[in-house]
């Protein structure tokens, strides 16, 4: 206890001179906007606080909604839990359920796969694109994803090769939906009359829809079935969305207090992954430092620095919350998603095997984590039987040294 209580007074004397974290960055050598690794261990702190991996578990599953108070159901759960993670991940294995649904499935009392439909095209509070993968994103965070989708014509060969191939279609493509409101792929036919090229077998058409949605010129509307329907995103944007465009500066800031928040006790490397097209956030990690919103600590166990948002410091002493019920885990799960952390954190070594050779897979062909309490206890393999309405259980395996009692099997 006396640890926990001499780390709130450290954050509170950094919240009261910002001058200290930079003090901390200068003796370890690290000069302002210099991106290294990031800090050696001794711009950790003088004397870091270090927390075991049990707090650093359950602050982390608090953070990312598995612990905790619940969230409120149905469709504003969903959405409290999107803002909350900062995004959920798209997939179109469907193997049991999409991922999308399967993250949402395993926070949100009473959601169903409506619910998310309505936030995207009814409700317009979360929009779709590229931030870990392909995922839906908070409306509200629309403005800094604008930068990248206003450079991706720069920065992706892909682009620059359909539009080489394409790229004339795609004034008519825009056209079409500037006149005719929301289509989808399947409202285009080839004007050419040629089937499909050999190019990811996408049509000229769809290919265009991609080329507009990437810069920012579409969005996506609704989906039928799993179809994307695209409109002008002038159109699809709620009234009153703030769209000031921030500057490099506040998008680094941003990005990194959207993976500390979701994440919990984070090292640099999984803030620089949690959202992928955030870059490297060093620099912004650092002024969060300097300026005391941000706290480095050492997790036991890890030889990494590990950063926590100070306002989260309280939550290492809050007792165990973990409901008494199995979760299991979308592959793409917020939670898991960062592999090399889910091993740090929780001693799980997982990989999602289809992608392995069917010879070579240990567990199966599509495994979900299950998580009980504060522990990743096991993996099992589902596979939905959509014809006889049935779930079928393809494997189980448990790891070493948990064994099932009666409140797991109740």
């Amino acid at each position: 206890m006396g640890r926990r209580s001499r780390l709130r007074r450290r954050v509170a004397a950094d919240q009261r001179d910002p001058r200290r974290g930079a003090r901390v960055l200068r003796e370890a050598g690290v000069r302002a906007g210099q991106d290294p690794a990031y800090l050696p261990q001794a711009a950790v702190s003088p004397g870091p606080e270090t927390i075991s991996r049990k707090q650093a578990r359950r602050l982390a599953l608090r953070k990312q909604l598995l612990s905790g108070a619940a969230l409120p159901a149905g469709r504003d759960g969903a959405l409290a839990a999107i803002v909350a993670l900062g995004y959920v991940q798209i997939d179109t294995i469907n193997v049991i359920e999409r991922a999308h649904h399967l993250a949402l499935f395993s926070r949100c009392p009473e959601y169903s796969p409506g619910h998310l439909h309505q936030l995207l095209s009814r409700d317009r509070a979360v929009f779709e694109y590229w931030a870990h993968a392909m995922c839906y994103l908070p409306m509200a965070d629309y403005r800094f994803y604008r930068p990248h989708m206003e450079s991706f014509p720069r920065r992706s060969d892909w682009y620059r090769q359909i539009t080489r191939k394409h790229g004339r279609l795609a004034g008519r493509v825009l056209a079409r939906v500037r006149d005719e409101g929301p289509l989808g792929t399947s409202d285009f036919e080839d004007p050419r009359g040629t089937k499909r090229g050999a190019w990811w077998d996408w049509k000229p058409a769809k290919a265009a829809l991609e080329m507009l949605y990437y810069r920012g010129d579409l969005m996506i509307r609704e989906r039928r079935g799993f179809e994307r329907v695209y409109d002008l995103s002038e159109r699809v944007l709620p009234p009153g969305l703030e769209l000031r465009r921030p500057d490099r500066r506040e998008r680094e800031a941003f990005y990194a207090r959207r993976a500390l928040a979701a994440l919990g006790p984070a090292a640099q490397r999984d803030i620089d992954r949690y959202i992928t097209v955030s870059g490297k956030l060093a620099p912004a990690v650092g002024r969060l430092l300097e300026t005391g919103e941000a706290r480095a600590v050492r997790v036991e166990g890890s030889d990494k620095p590990h950063y926590m948002l100070a306002s989260d410091v309280a939550g290492i002493d809050q007792p165990a919350t973990a409901p008494d019920e199995v979760r299991l885990l979308s592959p793409f799960d917020n939670s898991i998603i960062l592999r090399d952390r889910t091993l740090r954190l929780f001693g799980f070594d997982y990989t999602l095997e289809c992608y392995v050779p069917a010879a070579k897979r240990k567990y199966g062909y599509f495994c979900l984590p299950i998580l009980w309490r504060e522990e990743l206890v096991g993996r099992i393999d589902l596979k939905a039987d959509r014809q006889n309405k049935a779930l079928l259980v393809q494997a189980l395996h448990f790891e070493r040294g948990f064994k099932p009692d009666a409140d797991f099997l109740a």
